[in-house]
């Protein structure tokens, strides 16, 4: 990675558990495609009061962006409902396991993997 990696903690204390995780999971991701330029991944919890502490029941918002040659992917997680990523590991991993969906996606059309959808519409002249 050109730009090193950038974790933020947005209304929770930093974790190094969560931190060592989210090291993992980038190292896979640039096991996949290489020439990843640069990531940042955001965890964030919208808490009803002013406490730093995560209260059981807030759910965890993940962010995370990838920088690739030509292309920014990004996967948001903003659950809606209450009860949906109360587990910091459990929203990591969902976050982690879409952005590495987009990024096959990307690097298999980088290398030319994917077949050009055939012009469907043509109207044949009589």
């Amino acid at each position: 990675m050109q730009i090193p990696l950038q974790i933020t903690f947005h209304g929770i204390d930093h974790s190094d558990a969560v931190e060592t995780r989210i090291r993992e999971k980038i190292s896979k991701l640039q096991v996949i495609f290489d020439r990843i330029t640069s990531c940042r991944v955001v965890i964030e919890v919208h808490h009803r009061n002013t406490s730093n502490l995560h209260r059981k029941g807030e759910p965890f918002h993940i962010r995370v962006s990838l920088a690739v040659p030509g292309a920014d992917l990004v996967v948001k997680r903003d659950p809606k409902d209450i009860h949906e990523n109360e587990d910091i590991f459990v929203a990591l991993r969902e976050a982690f396991d879409s952005i590495e969906r987009q990024l096959k996606d990307y690097a298999a059309r980088q290398r030319g993997d994917v077949k050009t959808r055939a012009n469907s519409g043509a109207i044949a002249e009589v």
